[in-house]
């Protein structure tokens, strides 16, 4: 079983993102933030182990997400409304892509007025 989008696809929607910034750390996981708050995380997550994604959402997303077969909650991060999209859940590129840019939005919205504005947003 596959992810529905890759790492490459992963990375290219995350930097698409206003004022998105890569690390890559704990690894070699592709760590995505925006004002140095990390939004989402592609990783595999374990030995010979898929890569997964992991991000933020709303607590109605995550409830609804965990509901699915291959979305669990994110590992060190569910108290914080974050889950873990792995290989075969079903959930389409786009899907994944909208959960992305919700969670690079829930983010920024936490951010400072200031560091909003000094980056842009």
């Amino acid at each position: 079983m596959t992810m529905a989008i890759t790492r490459a696809q992963f990375d290219a929607t995350c930097a698409a993102l206003p004022a998105a910034t890569h690390v890559v750390q704990w690894g070699g996981a592709s760590v995505w933030k925006v004002g140095g708050k990390i939004f989402a995380i592609c990783s595999s997550w374990g030995e010979g182990a898929d890569d997964a994604i992991a991000f933020k959402c709303s607590d109605l997303s995550y409830r609804i997400l965990t509901d699915l077969p291959g979305v669990v909650p994110a590992p060190y991060l569910a108290r914080a409304s974050w889950v873990q999209v792995r290989a075969g859940a079903p959930l389409a590129a786009d899907d994944i892509r909208a959960h992305l840019a919700e969670a690079h939005r829930l983010v920024a919205a936490k951010l400072t007025r200031a560091k909003r504005a000094e980056l842009g947003l």
